[in-house]
């Protein structure tokens, strides 16, 4: 029997080698294309291993995130992908009871306010640097050629990561990260006009929430 469609993807066959954080940056940066994502949900316990939950805001989201990435090969291994047999409760079920989300929720809530606040005072000072290096840096764009720019990545860019991005556009090479920088990194295509289109979609995407990718043409 056909499990009804939702708005919640259930992945297995998934690398269970990938640290939890990691693996769930990589599916968000890989299905955030197909719309907005509500929760992210992989448990590293025997039971949940190499499975994973993505939760869509829009029920379409979620079905062409489905048809579009089954087999995908994630991390060398083929995703198999198929509606959660019931919507986002089998999340709430996971993690316990429906009551203790909502305690979670409050306090989870409660800790970032105060991270947030706290993060506000000490790091004024900085932030007015990284503003000004960012301006510097989204000086006019370059003459267009097959290799783009990309910088204001997040600490936790990975080359797996950015590939998967850039990959679903024709003319994908290769990612260049740079050593000893992690906020900026090299995409190749194979002409000028798969890269501008590359960088037309995806400039200004948030690979995490505080993160605007900025995408210019490379110096050539």
């Amino acid at each position: 029997m056909d499990i009804r469609p939702n708005h919640t993807i259930y992945i297995n066959n998934v690398n269970d080698k990938i640290k939890k954080e990691e693996l769930k940056r990589s599916l968000y940066a890989l299905f955030s294309q197909f719309g907005q994502i509500v929760e992210i949900v992989a448990l590293k316990t025997m039971k949940m291993r190499g499975q994973a939950f993505v939760v869509f805001k829009e029920l379409a989201s979620a079905t062409n995130a489905l048809r579009q990435m089954q087999g995908f090969p994630f991390y060398n291994k083929a995703m198999r992908i198929q509606y959660a047999k019931t919507d986002s409760d089998v999340i709430s079920k996971m993690r316990g009871t429906f009551g203790d989300k909502d305690k979670k929720k409050d306090k989870k809530k409660k800790a970032q306010e105060q991270a947030a606040s706290a993060a506000k005072k000490p790091a004024q000072g900085s932030t007015n640097v990284q503003t000004t290096s960012s301006q510097n840096q989204q000086a006019p764009d370059n003459p267009p050629n097959y290799i783009l720019f990309l910088n204001n990545l997040p600490e936790e860019t990975n080359e797996m990561m950015l590939s998967m991005l850039f990959n679903q556009f024709p003319g994908f090479k290769e990612v260049r990260l740079v050593p000893g920088r992690h906020d900026i990194a090299f995409v190749e295509f194979e002409s000028e006009g798969q890269a501008g289109t590359a960088r037309d979609a995806l400039q200004g995407f948030r690979i995490t929430s505080s993160n605007a990718m900025k995408i210019t043409y490379a110096k050539k």
